[in-house]
């Protein structure tokens, strides 16, 4: 399964005007204040060191397959996927879409974006 679902994720296109699978930064950064949407950091170990968003979850793109069951499924929570800059996400998301994440979105920008505006960013928690 990992590998299916991460096949083809190599490279990838910038986000393109109008794309529904695509969120904001600004409204990522809102809805993640809110609480009421989880957001997934799937930059790999290496990339958290550099430093996280408070809230984020961190889940690496390259355990996604053997940690599926931790992304919720359910039409009523939406679920956001950062990356770097969103290459990655926009592929995850739209695999995970393909297998019925219906409510799964990317951030455009990513986390070096968060990075360039000054945004608050903490040292990654304890590794699983």
């Amino acid at each position: 399964m990992a590998a299916a679902l991460l096949a083809g994720l190599a490279g990838g296109a910038v986000a393109q005007a109008g794309d529904p699978l695509a969120v904001s930064l600004d409204a990522a950064r809102a809805a993640l204040a809110d609480g009421r949407t989880v957001v997934f950091d799937i930059r790999e170990p290496q990339e958290h060191a550099t430093g996280v968003a408070a809230g984020m979850r961190l889940l690496p793109m390259s355990q996604i397959g053997a940690r599926l069951a931790e992304i919720p499924k359910s039409a009523d929570q939406p679920v956001l996927l950062i990356c770097n800059t969103q290459n990655r996400s926009r592929k995850v998301a739209e695999a995970l879409r393909e297998r019925g994440y219906t409510q799964v979105r990317y951030v455009v920008g990513g986390m070096s974006t968060w990075a360039a505006k000054g945004w608050p960013l903490v040292p990654p928690g304890p590794k699983k």
